[in-house]
């Protein structure tokens, strides 16, 4: 960049253009929510037929290019704002040693030397030391050597003129390299010439947002940063203290980083994964497509001949075929699991179910999401279900599924009041019984995270009063939120235990909740109790299944270690009481006599 094209540039019409594509996407988001949130979602409430599946369609086609344009806007106006940020201080520098030159008479000229006047003490001959013309220069090195030159030359003027040119070269320097790093990008933030948002069009996204963050963390920066601690309520102060120009950085840029702090509105969470989502389905579906290129799938069937007998059979399966099937299906389980959170999103309106909200999501490992029915900001009843072992995005459908079991009965029964319930799979869970549930630290590990969401529901919440508040955990997720209660506070009402194989403390009294709020339900024909005792049952051996342990000992009459969540079961109404407040309605397992306890023993 010369100077005249820095001197006649104006950052202002950067930010002005900024904050039209910033505009854009504003409209674009209130556009794709009104579509998908509210016109699609009383569409599937009430509407029925081809003619509405067809409209539905083509209304959620339209909501994602809605959503397409509001990332994509999003980059451009960060884009165009942490180019005019990088410039401004560039044109600042070019402005105040233009400044200087004047004040020292010095001439600039259009290539950014500059001519000193003849200046200081006259020698024998009468004359003042001769005036000459110097250029800036940039390296470091060099500089510095020029400034000793400076000090030794007997003309003044050389070491004004010297650092008006160095300022000058290094302004025009950072301009350019703005401009070249900047330029590219920006050419970059374009779609193709459809009308269809495809997974390809995300992966570009993803990759967008790549390079408008790794070029922008200078202008990032220069903004007030997220408490590095995590703590909810320093998110929550943090972003209140932002201006709208500042949110809408972090959220275009950082998305990932703004939808996992706990604390921060679970709307601002919410379009913050959604885009996390968007972009990670892109991505996986592209590496997807890879897998399949460089593993070709074999012949389903083959013709098999017995050695022994000779006989031909035509049509059997091909055990390579079954081999490559189930890699093809490891491969994809990602995109279920991504694929499952869209359907949940896509079953709003439809059997009275309410909107969703993604609290949290990563593909990353056996990946993460925290899928909440209802906002739980404004819900007078929160409930939040914390899974077990196997655990993970890839199959994540059934613990939704479960969390919209429990809203449907819970709902049902609220008397009016508003519920929300959440799926949390915020931690890496064991994945298997025998080689990984045995150990504690799956549980420990994952409770800092369970306590920080817990607090963070606590700080978000904009309800007229605290809202009641419910854990329910299953399996080796009771374990969890049994460390949770142990090493921190679990800022919860009522705690309820399913399936549990014991949660590392030994009463309900060191649950973190008051007496007579933790409940737990055994199935008949569940092993997994009995399993898990002797590793997870506190210092004395004890679970939750225990009379000595001190829970609420629910009625259940599913079967087995998976069916608590059964659709009209007593165990599911029994958890929807608890998480509607409705605590002496929960049907209890008769107490056995002491009497009977000691003839047992």
């Amino acid at each position: 960049m010369d100077l005249a094209t820095l001197k006649a540039l104006e950052p202002t019409e950067f930010v002005e253009a900024a904050n039209g594509y910033r505009r854009t996407a504003g409209m674009a988001s209130a556009a794709n929510d009104r579509v998908m949130r509210q016109i699609t979602a009383a569409m599937r409430k009430s509407l029925k037929g081809k003619a509405a599946t067809a409209a539905i369609q083509q209304l959620t086609e339209l909501g994602e290019n809605f959503h397409y344009i509001q990332v994509e806007c999003g980059l451009v106006s960060s884009a165009l704002d942490a180019f005019a940020y990088e410039v401004e201080a560039a044109k600042k520098k070019l402005d105040a040693a233009l400044a200087d030159a004047r004040s020292a008479k010095l001439t600039v000229h259009p290539d950014g030397s500059v001519t000193y006047p003849p200046g200081g003490e006259k020698g024998k001959d009468g004359k003042a030391p001769e005036g000459g013309t110097v250029t800036g220069l940039t390296d470091d090195t060099a500089s510095a050597i020029g400034r000793q030159a400076g000090n030794f030359d007997p003309n003044p003027n050389f070491r004004l003129a010297q650092d008006c040119a160095d300022a000058i070269a290094a302004a025009l320097k950072e301009a350019t390299e703005a401009d070249a790093k900047w330029a590219p990008k920006l050419r970059a933030l374009k779609a193709d010439d459809d009308l269809a948002v495809s997974d390809r069009d995300w992966a570009d996204a993803s990759s967008d947002n790549k390079g408008v963050n790794a070029a922008g963390r200078e202008y990032l920066a220069s903004m007030p940063q997220p408490p590095k601690e995590g703590d909810p309520r320093a998110n929550s102060e943090w972003w209140k203290s932002l201006g709208p120009e500042e949110k809408a950085a972090w959220i275009a840029m950082r998305p990932k980083s703004v939808g996992e702090l706990d604390g921060l509105p679970v709307t601002v969470r919410d379009e913050a994964n959604r885009m996390v989502l968007a972009e990670a389905r892109g991505v996986a579906q592209g590496e997807y497509e890879t897998w399949l290129k460089k593993h070709p799938e074999p012949p389903r069937t083959m013709d098999y001949v017995d050695q022994v007998t000779g006989v031909l059979t035509k049509g059997v399966l091909n055990p390579k075929w079954s081999e490559w099937e189930a890699a093809r299906k490891d491969a994809h389980k990602t995109i279920d699991g991504m694929d499952a959170i869209q359907e949940r999103f896509d079953a709003s309106g439809t059997k009275r179910m309410p909107p969703a909200y993604l609290l949290g999501f990563s593909a990353e490992g056996d990946g993460r999401a925290i899928v909440a029915n209802g906002n739980p900001d404004t819900a007078d009843h929160q409930s939040v279900y914390v899974p077990g072992t196997t655990a993970s995005l890839g199959n994540i459908e059934g613990d939704i599924n479960r969390s919209v079991n429990i809203w449907n009965a819970a709902d049902a029964i609220a008397g009016g009041k508003s519920v929300s319930t959440i799926t949390w799979l915020g931690y890496d869970a064991p994945d298997s019984v025998p080689k990984d549930a045995p150990f504690e630290h799956y549980a420990y590990d994952g409770a800092p995270a369970l306590n920080q969401f817990m607090e963070g529901l606590e700080t978000s919440h904009t309800g007229d009063s605290e809202p009641h508040r419910t854990v329910i955990s299953h399996s080796y997720g009771t374990t969890l939120v049994g460390a949770a209660a142990e090493t921190g506070r679990l800022n919860a009402d009522d705690v309820v235990f399913a399936g549990s194989p014991g949660v590392k403390v030994s009463g309900a009294e060191e649950m973190d909740v008051s007496k007579g709020h933790v409940w737990n339900a055994e199935a008949e024909g569940d092993v997994v109790p009995d399993l898990g005792r002797f590793r997870h049952g506190g210092d004395r051996f004890i679970i939750p299944s225990d009379p000595d342990f001190g829970a609420n000992q629910m009625v259940t009459e599913t079967e087995g270690h998976s069916g608590y969540w059964d659709e009209g079961s007593k165990s599911l109404l029994n958890q929807a009481r608890v998480v509607a407040g409705m605590d002496g309605e929960v049907e209890l397992m008769p107490t056995t006599p002491p009497e009977e306890l000691m003839r047992a023993k």
